[in-house]
């Protein structure tokens, strides 16, 4: 799942450029904190991040990332990060 959403972001104009430098912690990111992350929320992190993109990590299409899908996204973006 995880290449699935990576794929998507990077076919949606997401780069692991603009990941690495988002906030990490889904807490901090939840502003509200509601227990999801919704597109609001993401794009104040990830100003980059479109719509298109954040659908993709949304994984149960609920419209809001649940702390797992944000941990998937996060992940698959760091795994894609070049070296420093």
């Amino acid at each position: 799942m995880k290449k699935i959403i990576l794929t998507s972001l990077f076919a949606l104009g997401l780069s692991t450029a603009a990941m690495a430098q988002a906030a990490t912690d889904f807490t901090s990111v939840d502003t509200d904190a509601s227990g999801s992350i919704s597109y609001a929320e993401a794009v104040v992190a990830w100003p980059d991040l479109t719509e298109e993109a954040f659908a993709a990590a949304d994984t149960d299409g609920n419209g809001e990332l649940s702390a797992e899908e944000y941990d998937a996204l996060v992940a698959a973006a760091a795994s894609a990060a070049p070296a420093s």
